[in-house]
């Protein structure tokens, strides 16, 4: 059984940095396509950032590019996301996501197993 759980979410000035990871475990994370999503309250939910199975092709929404990394260690099956310069527009759920191909995506649709979210709260 396929299991994601995010974690490093929590409160944070503007201008602050936050760490997420997202632990895969019941299959190797070197077969999955990586995303990250993230759910603003009141909106839908919508792409961040992905990574190929690989560490290959990073992609980022117009939103956080040059502001956040995504990365991966397969070695640990975690992928992460480093988030700095914080806005509080930023402030959501972020979810992490796995698409089984080395096809990068970032559609939600074409991601079948989610993590349970971990929300980030940037304050002004």
């Amino acid at each position: 059984q396929v299991q994601l759980v995010e974690s490093g979410g929590g409160l944070v000035q503007a201008g602050g940095s936050l760490r997420l990871s997202c632990a895969l475990s019941g299959r190797p994370s070197s077969i999955a396509t990586m995303g990250w999503f993230r759910q603003a309250p009141g909106k839908e939910r919508e792409f961040v950032a992905v990574i190929s199975n690989l560490g290959g092709s990073p992609n980022y929404a117009d939103s956080v590019k040059g502001r956040f990394t995504i990365s991966r260690d397969n070695a640990k099956n975690t992928v992460y996301l480093h988030m700095n310069s914080l806005k509080p527009e930023d402030t959501a759920v972020y979810y992490c996501a796995a698409r089984w191909s080395s096809l990068v995506f970032t559609t939600i649709a074409a991601y079948t197993d989610w993590g349970q979210g971990t929300q980030v709260t940037v304050s002004s």
